[in-house]
């Protein structure tokens, strides 16, 4: 038993040292953020499914707290529909290129 919970807790060590080595790349974004323009890149804007959600501003955040609540909404920690169908197609590599971008924006 013992040494599965040494296993499991390697894994786990594993795949956090693997996430920390993606590394955003803010100019290939420019292929991925069609699809966040819509909602993020109108001043304002409110998304009116299943409730009425205020849609924050992107540009200026800080790329890991963007990084995080796309995966966030990927696992479905976060609850809205639309965000999480976006970031389930979303590889790590597309969330920290996105992540990058927005961070660099005003």
């Amino acid at each position: 038993m013992k040494k599965i919970i040494a296993l499991l807790a390697l894994a786990s060590l594993a795949n956090l040292a693997a996430a920390a080595d993606v590394v955003g790349n803010a100019k290939a974004a420019e292929n991925k953020i069609s699809m966040c323009i819509g909602c993020h890149g109108i001043p304002g804007y409110k998304a009116t499914f299943p409730e009425v959600y205020q849609v924050p501003m992107l540009g200026g955040q800080s790329a890991q707290y963007i990084q995080n609540a796309l995966m966030a909404y990927k696992k479905g920690d976060r609850n809205m529909p639309t965000m999480h169908g976006v970031a389930a197609s979303l590889s790590e590599q597309d969330m920290a290129d996105i992540a990058a971008y927005y961070s660099q924006q005003k």
